[in-house]
């Protein structure tokens, strides 16, 4: 009888604060509709671990103090990086990389759009954090969750919730951030340029090699970035072979609903008012949407870039969707420009982009924990 009620007297305020903070995210989830899949759970889990006394984080047995059940879901799934790779199957299971196919040159904007992950990186050395710090805040840019979790869980744990946060709420706001940075360094002239699209017929046997053989050259290349690699390519290699539908529909279904319920859940441990309402957490978060104005830039400006040697123009606008929020980035793109010509279809590019940015981002990750020894 004497914990009845206990909880009203002992409230803090850092822990009202991110009781306000999961409320927000719950809203965004809700009544916006902002990643309802991650931001719901991750929403109520952080009113969960900021109840006094809560039991989700640790509670008594037999006179010892034991892990609760959101502290085991954060050990079992991101200390030990397994929710991200599980999330990275789902993922390819549901990417049809015909589009890259069909136009080659889009892989360029998989890479240049992720400048803004390293560009981040050198402002977050200036700000003071450390090395590993900063990597983990710069792979905010990578626009790919699990990405961001996956790098920030190896080198900086203890600013994990600020940059699931940041990473997933401006994924979700790619709708508002990239339109102003792309009518900013393009002319009304430049978003008009038509993209002609003629559909190939893509061999199935391409299809089956195409992630076999990006596994073994980007595990060659960057060994760190084997696992997320490999998760992504085995998911879509599940898809293209033909010969497990179940298991892609798996995939592509149970195991994503399943994996983000807990992921989201697993994240919310550590947004608790002691660890996440620091002075560092406004910087992330600013830093956070850098990245993905940067990353929206490098992408664009090398489309222009390209232009310079090309006889037939790229719509430099389609370079702005080689960040790694799909399918959302490609729309984007597709609506800015029906909006200066509706009868210019560029989607299909756009989406070539997209999905090379699915690769391109975790590249990046690969080559942050190559270098800093992740």
């Amino acid at each position: 009888m004497a914990q009845l009620f206990e909880g009203f007297f002992a409230i803090t305020a850092r822990q009202a604060i991110m009781m306000g903070v999961g409320a927000i995210l719950l809203y965004l989830a809700i009544v916006k509709e902002y990643e309802p899949s991650l931001l719901l759970p991750m929403g109520f889990g952080t009113l969960l671990v900021n109840i006094p006394f809560t039991s989700a984080l640790t509670h008594m047995i037999g006179g010892h103090v034991q892990h609760g059940s959101l502290s085991i879901l954060f050990d079992a799934g991101i200390a030990n990086e397994m929710f991200p790779l599980l999330i990275f199957i789902a993922i390819g299971a549901m990417i049809d990389f015909s589009p890259l196919f069909q136009n080659p040159v889009t892989f360029i904007f998989g890479l240049t759009a992720q400048a803004g992950i390293f560009l981040t990186m050198g402002l977050a050395l200036l700000a003071g954090f450390d090395i590993k710090e900063a990597a983990s805040i710069g792979i905010i840019g990578a626009a790919d969750g699990p990405t961001s979790i996956y790098v920030s869980a190896r080198f900086a744990p203890h600013l994990l919730g600020p940059i699931s946060v940041a990473a997933y709420s401006y994924m979700a706001l790619v709708p508002v951030i990239q339109p102003p940075v792309i009518r900013l360094l393009t002319t009304a002239e430049e978003r008009r340029i038509p993209m002609t699209y003629r559909e190939k017929p893509v061999s199935k046997r391409l299809r089956i090699l195409f992630p076999i053989a990006v596994t073994l050259v980007a595990g060659m290349f960057a060994p760190p970035s084997a696992s997320l690699i490999g998760f992504l390519m085995f998911g879509n290699l599940l898809r293209e072979s033909g010969v497990v539908d179940r298991l892609a529909q798996g995939a592509q279904n149970e195991l994503a609903n399943i994996v983000t319920i807990l992921l989201g859940l697993a994240i919310s441990a550590t947004m608790t008012g002691e660890r996440f309402i620091q002075p560092q957490t406004v910087l992330i978060l600013s830093m956070g949407i850098v990245a993905f104005v940067l990353d929206t830039a490098g992408g664009v400006l090398s489309a222009k870039v390209i232009n310079m040697f090309r006889k037939q123009k790229l719509n430099p606008m389609i370079g702005a969707s080689g960040i790694s929020a799909f399918p959302m980035s490609a729309r984007v793109v597709q609506k800015l420009a029906s909006a200066e010509d509706k009868h210019n279809f560029i989607l299909m590019h756009a989406v070539g982009a997209n999905v090379s940015g699915q690769i391109g981002s975790v590249l990046a990750g690969g080559l942050l924990l190559s270098f800093l020894g992740g």
